[in-house]
């Protein structure tokens, strides 16, 4: 966990440093909604979510973006087996159902660019790309169909609630357009890559898990 948080603060520094050397930035406020899906095999869920961004533009192309996104409670269910450890145990098998309940609080660092536009623009629609740095905090919460004895039987997944952290890699596309008065409206896409993986006996699915996308509409205040 040293070597995750010592990589993620690394990163933050690079961003903070290269802003730092810019000229005076602008400062946009946003705010959105999100639908948000789990593409990893064995965990896979919908949830919905917001995430609140502060933006601060250092030319019309180049933003300093960092925010903070948090899930409703994403649902899955894992059939499993649990083995006995002595060849004496009867039953030799105890096959169960394992319900989860995910959802996290998610922070995030990169660099934005406009593609086409920029964050000031008064007329036409803007398209942008970014790219940054996550820490992502997860809660894993199990209800299993039986009660297993862990001393006479391999669990792989443990009953009750657990926490976890991945680092990511933040990418996504999005489109914006002035509505006036210094607001513009948005709609992107994200996926969020998990770049490590501690595991968590909590977590039936551990490697490159999870493995989230969302699609998010909101709004972005710009104050002049």
């Amino acid at each position: 966990m040293y070597n995750c948080r010592k990589i993620f603060f690394s990163a933050t520094l690079v961003f903070t440093s290269f802003a730092a050397f810019s000229q005076k930035p602008q400062f946009s406020l946003a705010t959105d909604v999100s639908l948000i899906h789990n593409f990893k095999k064995g965990q896979r869920y919908w949830a919905v979510g917001q995430t609140v961004s502060g933006q601060f533009h250092f030319t019309p192309k180049e933003t300093l973006y960092v925010w903070l996104a948090y899930s409703s409670n994403g649902k899955f269910t894992n059939e499993l087996t649990a083995f006995a450890k002595d060849t004496a145990t009867i039953p030799q098998q105890v096959n169960y159902k394992n319900h989860a309940k995910l959802r996290f609080n998610h922070f995030s660092i990169g660099w934005k660019h406009y593609l086409k536009g920029s964050y000031n623009a008064e007329e036409n629609w803007n398209l942008y790309g970014y790219a940054g740095f996550g820490l992502l905090s997860g809660i894993i919460e199990n209800n299993q169909t039986a009660v297993i004895d862990s001393a006479s039987y391999n669990i792989s997944v443990l009953s009750g609630k657990g926490k976890f952290k991945r680092l990511t890699l933040d990418l996504g596309l999005g489109y914006e357009a002035p509505v006036g008065g210094d607001i513009f409206f948005y709609a992107e896409g994200r996926v969020f890559v998990p770049t490590t993986d501690y595991p968590s006996k909590y977590l039936f699915e551990n490697d490159n898990a999870p493995f989230s996308g969302s699609f998010n509409l909101g709004f972005r205040i710009l104050f002049q």
